[in-house]
């Protein structure tokens, strides 16, 4: 097996075994490459986003309407429970969409007292468009993993991820 180059974070723990020996800094290499990975990948993902004219917190919106089926409306409950971001940060979000006529709000047939957040058609075409770009990308960005390391780390990833969730 032929010996893997080094990286940034291996420069890093080799600094920190030389300065302090009598410390563990493997787990410091595995949330120091988890954090710049998630770094390089979220600028990947923003990029292309940004020519579908979204960002990723407003496409996590539309596409979480998109997957969740016709007629593509969830109350704002709901896409609380889906995107894990507070009420507050959830209501900024949908407001901004609203104004870009991407989604609207309408009463609740169930119950008139609450509104259900919609895809407006300019919302369906956005994310429909959006997302296929993404799901390319996502391909793009794993090109170097085979099959069964794709398995093999998603695997561990969902393994890690358990204990926080």
């Amino acid at each position: 097996m032929a010996e893997e180059k080094q990286d940034h974070v291996d420069r890093i723990l080799a600094q920190w075994r030389r300065e302090r020996p009598d410390l563990d800094v493997e787990p410091m290499g595995i949330l120091g490459r988890l954090k710049r990975l998630g770094t390089h990948l979220g600028r990947e993902v923003e990029a292309v986003l940004v020519q579908h004219g979204l960002s990723t917190s407003a496409f996590d919106v539309l596409a979480t309407l998109r997957r969740s089926g016709n007629p593509y409306r969830l109350s704002p409950g709901e896409l609380l429970e889906m995107t894990m971001v507070s009420s507050g940060t959830m209501t900024n979000r949908i407001d901004q969409l609203e104004k870009a006529g991407f989604v609207e709000r309408i009463l609740n047939p169930g119950d008139r007292r609450s509104v259900l957040i919609a895809l407006t058609d300019k919302g369906f075409a956005t994310v429909e468009e959006a997302v296929g770009a993404h799901v390319a990308n996502q391909q793009q960005l794993t090109r170097n993993l085979t099959a069964e390391d794709k398995a093999e780390f998603d695997r561990l990833l969902k393994k890690f991820l358990s204990d926080f969730e």
